[in-house]
């Protein structure tokens, strides 16, 4: 394989995966508005994201082998256009019960474009240059982050219905696209023709679930940054309410850009040790802030550490599976990434309603900075060999 990055099949990605997340950040902050607006509480707009990312979850080990067998262009293409139905439906429905009943199912259906959409990346991207080549596709979703929210509120002025259908037109625009993808299904035919006829392979990739355990810790605060940074700004007086979300964004850009590409050559691991502290002390600077200036800063922060965390671990955790399983990889790393997701988001709007904002972000703070100790120990537990790329 060259080792060349900018490929059409590259780059024909990027603009899948942008048009995912420019739909899903228009959908998220402003979801737990419309919970609201519908009846329920602080703690039921939580639970919004809250349940979407447990059903990505627990189904994603699962969703993560269909790509394996079938392809994965083939399950980006299905699950874009159900993607456009659920957002369709969002747009009449009047109890808020029923739009969290309805999530769930979306959360099953999200965790098989995650998975597949890491997966069909990995077999995209040289090896030499695996770590360098996500993040530089990640830029692609932080792009999307850093102007979907302000997008999102400012289409959610005319109505919930019009946001809907606006993001159900995206959803179609991403089948679109995945449709002009190449078919992986011949990518790795050496391997399975080698591949004993008959082989029994686990579903889940457990070893991998228990070290990504690492990432949900971290995940956590960002479950709850998204669901209540802007609700925090709102309390602080800060505007555009969208500020931490769109600053984060700004600070992943820039240590992709600057430090992203000798993630392959200072190693994988030595990257993410520190990017998971400076990530937690991010989150718990947030704690402390008291206007606009101090509640940026925060974000920078936080997103300079997650910015680097994501690729550097993804590209560390390919190094220990083989190729016909990374769709499997992949799920098992959504699963324990959206646990911590989900039980942020679900649990910071309890934290919140009883002990407000700021005592909520300190604890998230502190659960992500477990992080560190904990991936060292799981990962001399679990037998993980510590070597450069």
């Amino acid at each position: 394989m060259s080792d060349r990055l900018l490929t059409p099949r590259f780059l024909v990605m990027c603009s899948f995966t942008f048009t995912v997340f420019l739909s899903l950040f228009q959908l998220l902050p402003t979801a737990p508005y419309q919970v609201i607006a519908l009846g329920g509480s602080t703690a039921a707009a939580g639970l919004f994201l809250g349940l979407l990312t447990y059903a990505s979850a627990l189904s994603a080990p699962f969703t993560g082998t269909i790509g394996d067998r079938i392809g994965q262009r083939r399950v980006l293409l299905i699950v874009s256009l159900t993607l456009a139905a659920f957002t369709s439906i969002y747009a009449f429905i009047t109890d808020y019960r029923v739009m969290l009943a309805i999530v769930v199912v979306h959360g099953a259906v999200w965790s098989a474009l995650l998975t597949a959409s890491g997966a069909y990346m990995a077999s995209t991207l040289p090896p030499t240059r695996r770590a360098e080549g996500l993040g530089y596709w990640g830029l692609a979703s932080v792009f999307s982050i850093a102007v979907a929210p302000p997008f999102g509120f400012w289409i959610y002025r005319f109505g919930w219905q019009a946001l809907c259908i606006e993001i159900a037109a995206l959803n179609l625009a991403m089948a679109a696209i995945a449709w002009r993808l190449p078919d992986d299904r011949h990518d790795h035919a050496e391997e399975r023709a080698a591949q004993p006829a008959g082989e029994k392979r686990s579903i889940v990739e457990l070893r991998v679930v228990l070290l990504a355990i690492s990432l949900g810790l971290v995940s956590f605060a960002y479950g709850a940054l998204t669901s209540f940074s802007a609700m925090f700004a709102d309390d602080l007086g800060v505007t555009p309410r969208s500020l931490f979300l769109t600053m984060m964004a700004c600070a992943i850009v820039v240590v992709r850009l600057s430090i992203g590409k000798r993630l392959d050559t200072i190693g994988h691991r030595t990257a993410l040790l520190p990017s998971l502290v400076v990530a937690s002390s991010g989150v718990m600077s947030l704690a402390l802030t008291q206007g606009t200036i101090t509640f940026a800063i925060s974000a920078v922060v936080f997103g300079a550490g997650f910015g680097l965390m994501f690729p550097a671990f993804a590209a560390y955790l390919l190094n220990h599976v083989p190729a016909l399983r990374r769709g499997a990889a992949y799920g098992a790393m959504i699963a324990a990434f959206d646990t911590g997701i989900g039980t942020g988001s679900t649990s910071m709007g309890w934290l919140i309603h009883r002990f407000g904002f700021r005592a909520a972000f300190a604890i998230a703070g502190l659960i992500a900075l477990l992080s560190l100790p904990y991936f060292i120990v799981a990962e001399r537990r679990l037998g993980y060999k510590v070597s450069r790329p």
